[in-house]
């Protein structure tokens, strides 16, 4: 689950709240409305007519260190939109996403990161690093192999810190930004703070996957521990078993284990990462602004930690709107409010 390490974030605001906007409908003309750099739109998850339970054929391209496995839906010569699940999440998180950009004329592209579903490393001699920079380096490498030279972005938790990244470092690569939970860029250094009592709680699985009781545990029981994430960061959403069950798939990938505990005991400075990619956390360590447009999004029941959206608001430096959606909506906002999800990415590409 994304944490931004912040540490401005963790001290302080940077200024209230701005305005409280009606929700527009999904469609292109949506957008027309000029929205002010940091304004405040409330929402209200509406439910998509039609429920999807899977995305039919993936497909599979080598790129970068990967094989990366991915779902693609709309126009091949449409606007590229590529989408980015978390953990403990896959592709589905955007099931009921991706028909709805694709019918607004989209090329959407949904893949597995590193360590999930049909994502597989080329050499079995490759490390599996999950520091940020190597996943974000991931998804450079996919758009290479595809040859989109620029896209939009969607995505939320590992997902959201990974476009953010992307939109930071490389913004000739990203046209637009949809994150969710706002600016998730951070460092090692600023990890070592502590957060409160109350927040230190919401992160007890970090502390569980910094030792080796907590490795084997996952690996042993990590069916059982995502559902029971699903439940508490999600506190609200209804799913069953069959929708948790579709996703719970991805998490047998030979790597998942490996992937998911390097990422969380980077984090925290208790593994390292691979020399190479220093120069690029380095950068980050920064808290570099982004500059392409943005609207960042948040559920009104997220049981994951998160911060006030005034805390990120002046990292993002172009154009910029956030709004909260109402209705019970948790962690896993995409696949909880397909509707307000998929017209975010439409406003903001007519920012």
């Amino acid at each position: 689950m994304s944490h931004t390490n912040f540490n401005a974030g963790r001290r302080r605001f940077f200024g209230a709240a701005a305005v409280t906007m009606a929700a527009a409908p999904l469609s292109l003309s949506a957008c027309g409305q000029a929205m002010a750099s940091a304004a405040a739109t409330t929402q209200t998850a509406t439910k998509t007519g039609t429920t999807h339970t899977s995305f039919g054929p993936l497909k599979q391209v080598n790129a970068g260190l990967l094989n990366i496995g991915y779902a693609e839906a709309g126009p091949s010569n449409g606007p590229v939109v590529i989408l980015l699940h978390g953990w403990p999440y896959d592709i589905h998180s955007f099931v009921d996403v991706t028909p709805l950009l694709a019918k607004a004329g989209y090329r959407v592209i949904v893949p597995y990161l590193r360590g999930y579903g049909t994502t597989t490393f080329l050499s079995s001699s490759t490390f599996r690093n999950g520091q940020p920079s190597v996943v974000a380096l991931d998804i450079i490498a996919l758009m290479d192999a595809l040859k989109i030279k620029k896209a939009l972005f969607g995505a939320f938790d590992w997902g959201a810190r990974t476009a953010d990244i992307i939109a930071a470092l490389w913004p000739e690569r990203c046209k637009a930004l949809v994150s969710v939970s706002g600016y998730l860029i951070g460092s090692q250094q600023a990890g070592k703070t502590p957060l409160k009592p109350v927040a230190e709680l919401q992160w007890w699985y970090q502390y569980y996957f910094a030792t080796d009781r907590g490795r084997d545990g996952y690996d042993m029981y990590r069916h059982d521990f995502n559902k029971l994430i699903w439940r508490t960061a999600s506190p609200k959403w209804n799913f069953d078993d069959a929708t948790y069950e579709r996703t719970a798939t991805a998490f047998t990938n030979p790597d998942h284990v490996s992937i998911v505990i390097h990422n969380y005991r980077w984090r925290l400075d208790l593994a390292k990462g691979e020399p190479q990619y220093d120069a690029l956390e380095q950068r980050l360590a920064t808290g570099p602004t982004i500059g392409v447009p943005t609207i960042t999004l948040e559920g009104d029941a997220n049981g994951a930690f998160h911060v006030d959206p005034s805390v990120y608001a002046k990292k993002f430096t172009g154009h910029y709107a956030h709004r909260t959606i109402k209705g019970g909506v948790g962690h896993n906002l995409p696949q909880e409010a397909p509707q307000a999800f998929a017209r975010a990415v439409i406003d903001v590409d007519h920012f």
